[in-house]
């Protein structure tokens, strides 16, 4: 369930309607709800009631310090990859001890950083990370409490681009090695084992992939308590699925019940790092219909919004549904369409690349300067933003009820070079 939706078949965010977010912010746009993105929080908090845990967003999701804020200000935990986003999560607001610190190439600043901020947990990713933490914590004095990221060599049955939890991806520790890595953890003087981690792949619209991996973290947790050693935690990762086209993902509570059920006579709170299943239902992204242009072969929908707005469609062939923010009546529709007024358009935008995209085949009774809204848009779309071919970034906005907030100024084109110099003014070094 999100916050838009169509009355007298107009698209509203919340109480407003989209199309004067358009007129009042221009296109692109992209539109969050912060009743939607509430109502996630809470579904994932709930489903999880029954036991000790804590709900890590994933900030890769879409890292807005106003989406942030949201999510600091419910109490909620923050799963980060790298410095600047665990920066971010602090400059919202965000506590550092509620915060997880994963990804498979930590630089050691990046590692004293977090250690500094006393952080919940670093999740490592292979030997020679944990050996390198120890001696950033060695140097720094403190204890380092870890996690292995174990790779149960699962498949979670996703997009290959976005599957991690297999031999083959560069995800994790092997399973068979994290008996001994977390022997060496139990002997060291800087590193304390805290939990268990283990994050599989995104998109998963079945709950079976996490339940077959749970199995498996729960067997390395009895042969830890065989051995000696006590976690505090046993973190699931995320990789909860939406709902894009007919994708029948299940709800935070279905998914989580049987994960509860198999560790709910364990002494170990559930961590777990949803992103997608948080904000992507909460955004959407409008876009101005600039030209419709037809071939013998196709007929296109040019719009302002493109592949550096959005990739993922052009990334990795994802399928985003694209409405119009006003349904026009199939009596008013171009010469050609079919019989509910529509007529079949690929939605491309004006980037100078063949996969400059936003979806393809799509049925629309559209004219020139309609806006159109792309929706799942709140997870991995301004946060893989670019300014490629030289386009500023576009604006944001964040609606609460009947009020809008601008949570993201659009980028001007000279803000684009701001940091760049030209050779007359750059400042040179002798190498020599």
């Amino acid at each position: 369930m999100d916050h838009f939706n169509y009355k007298d078949n107009e698209l509203y965010a919340e109480d407003i309607k989209v199309t004067d977010l358009a007129k009042q912010y221009g296109t692109p746009l992209y539109v969050y709800s912060k009743a939607t993105l509430v109502r996630h929080l809470r579904a994932f908090e709930e489903a999880l009631a029954a036991k000790d845990h804590l709900v890590c967003y994933a900030v890769k999701a879409n890292s807005s310090l106003a989406l942030l804020s949201v999510i600091a200000q419910s109490g909620c935990g923050f799963d980060v990859v790298s410095k600047g986003e665990l920066m971010r999560v602090i400059k919202a607001g965000g506590s550092p001890e509620k915060v997880i610190y994963s990804g498979v190439g930590k630089r050691e600043d990046e590692i004293e950083f977090a250690l500094s901020q006393k952080i919940k947990c670093l999740n490592i990713e292979s030997e020679s990370e944990m050996y390198k933490v120890e001696q950033v914590a060695e140097r720094m004095g403190l204890v380092a409490p870890v996690a292995l990221r174990v790779n149960p060599n699962v498949d979670a049955k996703t997009h290959p681009s976005i599957s991690t939890g297999l031999k083959k991806n560069k995800f994790g520790i092997a399973f068979e090695d994290a008996s001994r890595l977390y022997r060496y953890i139990a002997q060291s003087k800087h590193l304390n084992a805290s939990g268990i981690d283990c994050h599989i792949g995104s998109q998963m619209t079945s709950g079976a992939p996490i339940i077959e991996a749970t199995d498996k973290l729960i067997s390395l947790y009895k042969e830890l308590l065989e051995i000696g050693i006590k976690i505090d935690h046993i973190d699931i990762g995320g990789g909860l699925g939406v709902t894009y086209n007919d994708e029948t993902p299940p709800s935070p509570y279905e998914y989580l019940a049987a994960v509860i059920a198999r560790l709910k006579d364990f002494d170990v709170a559930i961590y777990c790092e949803p992103g997608r299943a948080m904000v992507a239902n909460a955004g959407i992204l409008l876009t101005d219909v600039l030209y419709l242009k037809s071939n013998t072969e196709r007929n296109f929908c040019i719009v302002d919004a493109a592949m550096g707005d959005l990739i993922r469609p052009a990334l990795y062939n994802s399928w985003m549904n694209i409405i119009p923010a006003l349904k026009r009546d199939k009596s008013d529709a171009l010469e050609g369409s079919d019989a509910n007024g529509n007529r079949l358009y690929d939605v491309v935008g004006p980037i100078c690349e063949s996969d400059d995209f936003l979806g393809k085949d799509r049925h629309l009774n559209v004219r020139e300067g309609d806006i159109l809204a792309v929706r799942g848009a709140g997870a991995y779309g301004s946060t893989m933003s670019s300014n490629y071919n030289s386009r500023p970034l576009c604006a944001e906005v964040l609606v609460d009820g009947s009020k809008a907030f601008v949570i993201r100024e659009r980028q001007k084109e000279e803000d684009m070079w701001r940091d760049e110099r030209m050779l007359e003014n750059s400042t040179s070094h002798d190498f020599s």
